[in-house]
């Protein structure tokens, strides 16, 4: 671990208020909540989950998402998914195009101590990991990425998308597991009824694909997408089988309107170390303790914030005219960050809380894992 965050005594059994900030703390109450409330939804469905776990980057979590019911994890990134195989999971899908002979050989490394599956969208591509797979002798499974409107990664719907994946089911070492579409630019949609039309609609051409490419011969096992903000709609649509949510665990402020199901379990502990005014206070945690690309987080525990401006090192609070708050330097302030996931990869470990008082302390391994 970096000289900046050395190992710590045990923390079990410490008041929250004794650690030193900021601190990123998970509420193990509304943890277990959130875990139980997506397991009841896919209890016997035809559709499983399989977590995303970027949002947490935490083996400990992700083996608590397994036992609640899910069916493997989701990575980012290759090296998400060498620090999670490296722990013991050991059934993996990375969302995410393996690309290039350096990151193809790491991929056949960990191919032969884990089921890995990938996606891909590109006929080069294809062919690069099928001569890998055939120098190492294994049989590597891959997913057909689809755009169904994220306008990201994915080859087009329909024609395209059969004649890509005739390539995959062509190739030596290479197994057709079938198809993934990411409807990630609807995930945030307020509007629960608008939401379901457009993720349905987004879903019909991903579907309409897979049809297709039954009616030629070629299987599609899996279908695979979906977010925590659609995880009902897409665990729901007929002929998907795995939804990859994974901010349901902690959500965070611009998910909360989204889907009010799940609670905010993740939160950054932050000290006040200035009051310079009565409209005013300012906390230790700034941009390297919580993201901002989603907006500022909300402070917890006091009403009347007018305001939060991040920089750096400092989180500045500015109450609204006739609020107060007796909050005073040394004073403790819980903010629930805007973005979870990336909030989640400034941090080095998980303070796991019970009722104001730390049962363990987690290593976000997977923490910088972005190559």
């Amino acid at each position: 671990m970096a000289a900046c965050a050395p190992d710590l005594p045990d923390a079990a059994g410490l008041a929250v208020d004794e650690l030193d900030t900021p601190a990123l703390l998970v509420d193990l109450d509304a943890l277990e909540r959130n875990l139980a409330t997506m397991a009841r939804f896919f209890a016997g469905r035809p559709a499983h989950l399989r977590p995303h776990v970027k949002t947490h980057k935490c083996p400990e979590i992700a083996r608590r998402q397994l036992a609640a019911g899910a069916r493997g994890i989701t990575c980012a990134k290759l090296s998400e998914a060498e620090v999670f195989a490296a722990a013991g999971l050991d059934d993996i899908l990375i969302a995410n195009q393996i690309v290039g002979p350096a990151k193809i050989a790491r991929l056949m490394a960990l191919a032969r101590r884990a089921r890995v599956t990938v996606a891909v969208d590109d006929a080069t591509n294809v062919a690069a990991l099928s001569q890998a797979a055939q120098r190492e002798g294994l049989r590597l499974p891959v997913l057909v990425e689809v755009d169904i409107g994220m306008g990201r990664c994915g080859v087009a719907p329909g024609e395209p998308a059969l004649a890509l994946a005739r390539k995959v089911a062509d190739a030596p070492g290479l197994e057709l597991a079938g198809l993934m579409g990411y409807e990630g630019h609807l995930v945030l949609v307020r509007d629960p009824a608008e939401r379901k039309a457009r993720v349905e609609a987004a879903l019909a051409p991903l579907i309409g694909t897979k049809e297709l490419l039954e009616r030629q011969g070629l299987p599609v096992p899996v279908v695979s997408g979906g977010g925590t903000g659609t995880y009902d709609v897409t665990g729901a649509y007929p002929g998907v089988t795995e939804v990859q949510a994974g901010s349901y665990v902690f959500m965070d402020a611009t998910y909360r309107p989204v889907r009010p199901e799940f609670e905010p379990s993740l939160f950054v502990l932050a000290t006040v170390i200035s009051r310079p005014d009565p409209g005013r206070l300012v906390v230790d945690a700034g941009l390297k303790a919580t993201t901002g690309e989603f907006g500022p987080p909300q402070v917890v525990g006091f009403e009347g914030v007018e305001s939060v401006r991040l920089s750096e090192e400092h989180g500045r609070i500015t109450l609204t005219e006739g609020h107060a708050t007796t909050l005073r330097p040394g004073d403790r302030v819980r903010l629930i960050p805007s973005h979870c996931c990336t909030t989640v990869n400034l941090h080095d470990r998980l303070y796991a809380t019970r009722s104001g008082v730390v049962e363990g302390v987690w290593p976000i391994a997977a923490r910088g894992c972005s190559w």
